[in-house]
């Protein structure tokens, strides 16, 4: 099969060609990332497809990961993407995120791969440093999840200590704590490791179980707990 002309508009592709009938008849599985994008911005500019734009698109910003990590400013920098196109792209992205989300059950929290497994994409298409607390009880069951803080905390000492009081609140046995690092890399920072000690210090006050701090890097992560740093 040739590949089908890129130069002018996609209604005059051979249908069997086209994003929108090769999803309809094949499934959304089988079309390319250019070819999703395709199908979100609908029409493309002079001189160009909409594929054209969706391969752009993912040239520019590095892949569907960098449009999601992209800001609204830096897609409108794209000739010919306007506010409505840019928003379904990004509406789009969120959405299959919290499809993801919703479909991460872990069976236990008792090991990092688990907890790392849930967490993963919570992280995705963050800029900035996030920290979320999971509140356990005696079994490790999931009771409740708070942000504690975006961006990188210069107090650890206010964060442990709401960290603290919303485990008080639900009357938490057990407290995980993860954070990613936009970098990729999720070797801890002298400041994770002097956080952790706080952290582990006022749980023992409180008689709660600090079980993990994981930090979470680009497709891998990094937990106290298996290293047997400070927690254990």
């Amino acid at each position: 099969m040739t590949d089908p002309p890129t130069s002018f508009s996609i209604k005059k592709w051979p249908e069997g060609e086209r994003p929108r009938e090769k999803l309809i008849q094949f499934g959304a599985e089988l079309l390319s990332d250019a070819e999703l994008l395709a199908i979100l911005l609908r029409v493309g500019k002079e001189g160009s497809s909409a594929i054209d734009m969706g391969k752009q698109l993912i040239d520019r910003l590095n892949g569907l990961g960098g449009i999601d990590r992209a800001h609204v400013e830096d897609i409108l920098q794209i000739k010919g993407l306007g506010v409505a196109k840019t928003a379904q792209i990004k509406a789009a992205i969120e959405i299959g995120k919290r499809v993801r989300r919703q479909n991460v059950t872990p069976v236990s929290f008792e090991s990092a791969d688990a907890i790392a497994a849930f967490c993963y994409p919570k992280f995705e298409g963050k800029r900035h440093e996030q920290f979320l607390t999971l509140l356990l009880d005696g079994q490790n069951n999931l009771l409740a999840e708070r942000v504690i803080s975006e961006g990188i905390p210069t107090q650890s000492v206010v964060y442990i200590r709401k960290i603290m009081e919303e485990a008080l609140r639900v009357s938490a046995s057990a407290i995980v704590v993860v954070h990613n690092h936009p970098s990729g890399e999720p070797k801890p920072s002298e400041q994770d490791i002097e956080t952790t000690r706080k952290l582990k210090q006022a749980a023992d006050v409180l008689e709660m179980l600090l079980l993990d701090h994981i930090i979470i890097g680009q497709d891998r992560f990094y937990s106290f707990s298996e290293h047997k740093n400070i927690l254990i």
